[in-house]
């Protein structure tokens, strides 16, 4: 009997902060999405792939479901509601001290997916309902959720985590495993991601904005690896921090170029680890102003999610 092979597409949709890139990582085993304690991180989707002889899992990180007020939010919320259309199996991420009520109307349309009607002719999407930061309540508490969760998405599978601390992950991916359909390989064996390795660089520096400025700097911010030139020991990277205002401007370079240098090697070191390599890694800034609503600049930085 010929050995069957599984692959599926298993996209992780949900509102901001809940965990959905610690989720993410815990389940592909490599850092893919940046990850920071501050709301709408992730911006783009992102795509993390596990790989076994019979099986091929293709991971979707999306960005948090927010209501856009800019054209960036809408190419934003684009990413999550295509992560609707594609998914074999739907991971919604919620958590236990967010109310559900926070962005009904998506909700909606995780609930109409969730139900199977015997006379669809297309098959609908597996979606389990994963319930994260399970260790900040106590079990009675944690009880009454689930069971409030069943109330709402009555044909979706509730299962308790905690990403940040890798509880109740193996259960989630055994699930995941069982309700994979039989199907090809989408991606090379070995296939980590479906992004380039520009891709990481940018993220990496925008993480260490995140990290490092407050306010509206990290969110007016965007990243373009400007030259990427690879040798055998080490790497050549030339990237332009694009911000819009010249106020801006003056805040990430600091004070004598204070800040723009502790940017800079923090994020050096991150892509050393993450290429293995030597990296020589030159920032610049430069203002773009209004870029997050100017449809030229979002294509140039990727975010046109059709």
């Amino acid at each position: 009997m010929t050995p069957t092979h599984k692959a599926g597409f298993v996209n992780i949709v949900g509102n901001p902060n809940v965990g959905k890139s610690t989720l993410m990582n815990a389940l592909v085993g490599e850092r893919i999405s940046i990850i920071t304690s501050k709301a709408q991180t992730t911006r783009h989707r992102i795509m993390g792939i596990v790989n076994t002889d019979d099986m091929q899992i293709v991971f979707s990180d999306t960005p948090g479901v927010l209501k856009p007020v800019s054209k960036l939010h809408e190419s934003m919320l684009a990413f999550s509601q295509s992560a609707l259309v594609d998914a074999d199996i739907l991971l919604y991420l919620t958590d236990t001290v967010e109310s559900p009520e926070k962005n009904e109307q998506f909700l909606e349309k995780v609930k109409a997916m969730s139900s199977q009607p015997d006379d669809s002719s297309a098959p609908q999407p597996r979606v389990i309902v994963v319930l994260n930061k399970m260790d900040l309540v106590d079990q009675p508490t944690l009880v009454r959720l689930v069971e409030e969760w069943h109330q709402r998405l009555p044909d979706a599978e509730i299962i308790p985590i905690s990403a940040l601390h890798g509880l109740g992950t193996d259960l989630l991916m055994t699930k995941i495993k069982e309700l994979l359909p039989e199907c090809p390989p989408y991606f090379e064996k070995d296939a980590l991601t479906d992004k380039p390795a520009r891709f990481f660089v940018t993220e990496i520096i925008r993480e260490k904005i995140l990290l490092l400025y407050d306010k509206e700097i990290p969110y007016s911010c965007e990243v373009s690896v400007e030259s990427f030139k690879e040798g055998d020991d080490i790497i050549h990277i030339s990237a332009i921090i694009y911000c819009e205002r010249d106020s801006q401007k003056g805040i990430l370079i600091g004070h004598k170029g204070s800040m723009l240098r502790r940017l800079g090697t923090l994020a050096r070191k991150d892509i050393e680890a993450f290429f293995g390599k030597k990296v020589m890694l030159t920032t610049f800034i430069k203002v773009e102003k209004d870029w997050r609503n100017n449809l030229r600049d979002l294509n140039r930085f990727g975010y046109n999610p059709e």
